[in-house]
């Protein structure tokens, strides 16, 4: 029969096949490593011709379908030795292999370690992918010139994913309730709005903070105005969003201030206030740019896990 015989309706009976087609489904189709940290490909203590891959785990998609999945786990750093380059230049791929003797290889799981770090040599020098038919997950790529023996940390491109990243995200919303002008002097960042600012908890596993935060109904009166926008996650500033606005009578507008900031290590797992803050030049107009009541701050943060 095709159909393949439920889980746990025969005690512990399973075939290990079953059972990478059930790590398959966990996973939901994905491959990579599990966490940010996991398998960083890095040079040796004392640079030499190998590499050393740290400690993780990963879940590894077999190259046939309906092969399964595989996880496999490393515990300290292990040694990768890489063949020095001779009179040209050659780029590596380092590779998490898993040779399965029931799909490919002649390895004895019993005796022999069919997990294992691999060196794919001479391959493109963009190349992202284990070759057609291997069942592995690529680590790194290693461009090495040519007479070289020592792998250094300029020549390592980490090319690691994660099998599945978290994502947290949060929406916060202010509405203003009393007139509240540029403070401090033109030409320089204040925080403003006053009460565009929000404490908030960095995930301990984020790398990543998309940040976007949309003002409406902000007031200019009296005058042209010129100011910049922009957000603060603690001490790492974002990219500004400028307000040009030409015109004299009352009126209101809108901005909206964005950007994808790295989430430094020693933020994550801490408590890190995000504002607002802008810089209005009054090189190009003397106006006033105000937040009253009908203005509306809306903040949304997504942090995000990559590799780190």
């Amino acid at each position: 029969m095709t159909l393949q015989p439920p889980m746990m309706v025969r005690g512990a009976d399973h075939s290990a096949r079953a059972l990478r087609l059930m790590i398959r489904d966990l996973a939901r189709g994905q491959q990579g490593v599990a966490e940010s940290g996991d398998l960083k490909v890095r040079p040796l203590e004392t640079p030499g011709p190998g590499i050393r891959v740290g400690d993780g785990s990963a879940l590894i998609h077999g190259a046939r379908p309906w092969q399964g999945a595989y996880t496999q786990s490393n515990i300290g750093d292990a040694r990768v030795d890489v063949e020095p380059t001779g009179p040209f230049a050659r780029t590596d791929l380092i590779v998490l292999r898993i040779e399965d003797p029931e799909w490919e290889g002649e390895l004895d799981p019993h005796t022999q370690e069919i997990g294992y770090f691999h060196v794919v040599k001479g391959v493109a020098h963009d190349a992202t992918a284990v070759p057609a038919d291997m069942t592995g997950l690529v680590l790194a790529r290693i461009a090495l010139p040519r007479n070289t023996a020592a792998i250094t940390a300029g020549m390592i491109i980490d090319l690691r994913q994660l099998a599945n990243p978290r994502t947290e995200r949060i929406l916060r919303t202010v509405h203003p309730t009393k007139t509240e002008e540029v403070p401090g002097k033109h030409g320089q960042w204040a925080a403003w709005p006053q009460e565009a600012a929000w404490d908030l908890d960095v995930p301990a596993w984020a790398t990543t903070a998309t940040v976007i935060v949309t003002l409406s109904g902000l007031r200019s009166e009296a005058g042209s105005v010129y100011a910049e926008l922009r957000t603060r996650l603690g001490e790492r500033a974002a990219a500004p969003t400028v307000v040009d606005d030409d015109g004299t009578t009352t009126r209101r507008s809108g901005a909206t201030l964005a950007d994808t900031l790295a989430v430094p290590p020693a933020y994550r797992g801490t408590r890190q206030r995000l504002a607002v803050e802008i810089n209005q030049n009054d090189k190009y107009g003397d106006g006033k740019l105000t937040v009253a009541k009908g203005t509306t701050a809306v903040l949304d943060i997504a942090f995000t896990e990559g590799p780190a």
